[in-house]
């Protein structure tokens, strides 16, 4: 091509001349100047039309490393040491919030990921013998349906799985429980104080999941991923963090996951899932439900951390023996949030003394009882 095959562009400039660029040919480079002067009036969608930019990048054509002005090698290297100090944090950040995560995603990871090393820890029903095993067979509740089993089993191996923080899907889940329990936009580190104003003991949640595995923040999960029990949940929270009624939220939740998982192993809730052709589901409802309870006689009666003890022990024994009752409670409870009128006050009707109820309830330190203390049970 000779230069009158080339084509120009043509640039008014302020004094009346015309200055001429050629769009095709590659002008020459001014190494004095360290710029290509004959580029100055291309428009930069026009450089990248005739590939200009590619060309400018490429140490080829006069271009050595040599003429890199110092500044620019500094302001690389910053910039490429920002970068690696993000990918070393491992955390998201903050302006790019993760995507919360439902309890059905949650829950179709377990159902294709190898469990087979945590099944083998599972037993399935609580082994009797003697006449605990005669009386639990003339007057205890129905065996499980055949076909409901491997979703008891799946339930049952859940639980002995624990939290790896490695894992993406288990941090999602933990970020999705902060987000709905807080309100916050942004990601959370997975280790930190802030475990402790959700109710953990410490910075590191899994070291709260003892005896009630990787459930206990499904359980969680699915309380906060429904509209109707994340108000449940929300409400709940709320009264945790009284100024005298307080008690550690996510710890409480463990310990009713816990009551679920025995429930379950002792049969209890095999009527419910025959009837429902369904586990999963009927565990859930049963988790929630207990969670309410807890919450109204905690509220109503004005109990403090002292009595959680004799609280959850109290519980433990209503849900196993009248679950039934429980999860009609729960039903009366969202029906009232659908129409914006449930209270953990004005739903269900408490057996035994009642205190009267005060606005000012207030709640002081963690109660420890004894492993094998017959008195209560304590806060795992």
């Amino acid at each position: 091509m000779n230069e009158n095959s080339c084509s120009f562009h043509e640039k008014e400039l302020r004094d009346g001349q015309v200055e001429s660029v050629c769009a095709v040919c590659p002008p020459p480079y001014d190494k004095e100047n360290g710029v290509l002067q004959a580029f100055r009036g291309i428009p930069i969608s026009e450089l990248k039309n005739h590939g200009i930019l590619r060309a400018l990048t490429a140490e080829a054509n006069g271009w050595e490393p040599g003429a890199v002005s110092v500044e620019v090698l500094r302001a690389q290297e910053e910039w490429e040491a920002v970068d690696n100090i993000r990918t070393e944090t491992g955390q998201a950040s903050s302006d790019q919030p993760g995507q919360l995560i439902s309890f059905n995603e949650a829950l179709q990871h377990f159902q294709t990921v190898d469990l087979s090393s945590f099944k083998k820890r599972i037993q399935p029903t609580i082994r009797r013998t003697g006449l605990a095993a005669l009386r639990h067979c003339l007057f205890g509740p129905p065996k499980l349906h055949q076909g409901l089993r491997e979703e008891r089993d799946l339930v049952l191996t859940i639980a002995q799985c624990g939290l790896d923080n490695q894992d993406p899907m288990h941090g999602r889940v933990l970020q999705t429980i902060y987000k709905k329990l807080t309100g916050s936009k942004f990601d959370c580190a997975l280790y930190g104080d802030h475990w402790e104003d959700l109710g953990f003991q410490g910075a590191n949640p899994a070291t709260d999941l003892r005896g009630a595995g990787f459930l206990a923040l499904l359980h969680l999960l699915y309380l906060v991923m429904d509209s109707k029990t994340l108000l449940m949940a929300q409400e709940i929270f709320r009264l945790s963090r009284h100024h005298i009624q307080q008690f550690p939220f996510c710890l409480m939740s463990v310990n009713i996951t816990r009551i679920a998982i025995q429930a379950l192993r002792e049969e209890c809730l095999s009527r419910e899932c025959n009837r429902q052709q369904k586990v999963i589901p009927v565990v859930n409802s049963f988790y929630a439900a207990t969670f309410l309870r807890l919450a109204h006689v905690w509220r109503t009666q004005q109990k403090t951390i002292a009595d959680s003890g004799f609280v959850l022990k109290d519980l433990e024994v209503l849900a196993k023996k009248s679950p039934r009752r429980l999860l009609k409670t729960l039903e009366i409870y969202l029906a009232g949030v659908s129409k914006g009128q449930a209270s953990l006050l004005g739903t269900q009707k408490c057996c035994g003394p009642q205190a009267s109820h005060s606005k000012d309830l207030t709640f002081t330190g963690v109660c420890d009882l004894p492993p094998h203390s017959s008195k209560g049970t304590r806060l795992i």
